[in-house]
C-alpha cells in the first residue's frame, strides 16, 4: 500500500540527512520526497511517499515523531487531499510528427517550455498516473529525457495537515 505523509519540521541544516538516514536504518524505501520552505520560512514541509503495510506507516510515525526537529507528522490516507507532481519531458520531433504530438500535449493539459530544430521541452503537471500515462504515448515519438519532481500534497478544505 503506498503511504503519503506530511512532515513540518523545523528549516534546519542538516533535518533531511536525518530523516533519510531514518528511513533507510529501518530498510524502508522512499518512493518520492519534496522539502520546501512553508508560508513560515522557519518551517519547511517534507512530503514523502512510502510503500508498505499500515504497521510500516505506523512505525515511520513514531520514528518521525521522535526527531526533535519534527514539529508535526501527519497522514494522507484517511483524509481528502490533493496531490500532484511535475516533470520535464524532452520529446524528439520531426516536422512530419510535430502536429501529432502538440495534439497529445494539449489532451494533456501540458505545455510547451522550449522548441527546438529536433526536440520539444513539455512541462506536465498532476498526479502519477496522468504522467505516466503521457509518458508512455509520447513514447513511440523517442523520449530523450526525464525529470521529475518528488509529490506535493495538501489535505483539501479546512483540516491544516
Amino acid at each position: 500500500m503506498r503511504h503519503t505523509v506530511s512532515v513540518l519540521v523545523e528549516n534546519k541544516f542538516g533535518v533531511l540527512a536525518r530523516i533519510s538516514t531514518l528511513f533507510a536504518a529501518r530498510g524502508f524505501n522512499i518512493d518520492s520526497l519534496n522539502v520546501s520552505e512553508t508560508e513560515d520560512p522557519a518551517i519547511s514541509r517534507m512530503t514523502i511517499v512510502v510503500k508498505g503495510d499500515y504497521s510500516v506507516l505506523e512505525q515511520v510515525t513514531k520514528q518521525l515523531n521522535k526527531l526533535v526537529d519534527v514539529i508535526k507528522v501527519s497522514d494522507f490516507n484517511d483524509v481528502d487531499y490533493v496531490e500532484r507532481g511535475l516533470a520535464l519531458i524532452k520529446i524528439n520531433i520531426k516536422k512530419s510528427t510535430r502536429n501529432e504530438v502538440i495534439q497529445l500535449i494539449e489532451i494533456f493539459r501540458s505545455r510547451i517550455i522550449d522548441v527546438s530544430q529536433d526536440s520539444i521541452i513539455v512541462e506536465i503537471t498532476g498526479n502519477g498516473d496522468k504522467i505516466r500515462a503521457f509518458i508512455k504515448m509520447v513514447m513511440p515519438y523517442g523520449i530523450r529525457e526525464t525529470c521529475k519532481t518528488g509529490i506535493v500534497a495538501l489535505s483539501r478544505g479546512q483540516l491544516t495537515k
